[in-house]
């Protein structure tokens, strides 16, 4: 009886060993690189648990072109309420989800605002605004 339990056993771990990494290594359903919006951070279209809350939390970006040079002025129409509800910071990234800038807001401060100066870039930027309370909103514009 042990030997045919042990044959079993073997079978069985040889097709878990064929079958279990082709399951763990599958690709994700998406390509998207929203895949994550409604959850991780948060967008105007995947408004997840904080639904209704993107008019005050959705950085709104302008851009401003001066020759090579541009300008993105970043703005979160949220009311800065001392350390009990505010804007954290602005972060700035380019095309490939790389960092460009940063500003940390002081609790205290009257309104949410940051302008970041780029130089030589075209293409798309994603500007994160972070709250203390209701995480982290993303939007997107086109350079």
């Amino acid at each position: 009886m042990q030997r045919r339990n042990l044959i079993q056993l073997a079978l069985a771990g040889a097709a878990s060993g064929i079958l279990a990494p082709s399951v763990l290594q599958a690709s994700p359903k998406s390509n998207d690189p929203n895949a994550m919006a409604g959850g991780v951070f948060y967008t105007k279209d995947a408004q997840g648990r904080w639904s209704g809350k993107a008019g005050s939390h959705l950085p709104n970006i302008e851009i401003k072109k001066k020759g090579e040079d541009v300008s993105v002025k970043i703005t979160t129409d949220h009311v800065m309420n001392g350390y009990k509800h505010y804007i954290v910071k602005h972060t700035l990234l380019d095309k490939n989800y790389n960092f460009l800038g940063e500003k940390m807001f002081n609790p205290e401060e009257d309104e949410a605002i940051s302008t970041f100066s780029l130089s030589k870039y075209s293409g798309p930027i994603y500007a994160l605004s972070n709250c203390n309370k209701h995480d982290t909103w993303l939007s997107t514009a086109e350079v």
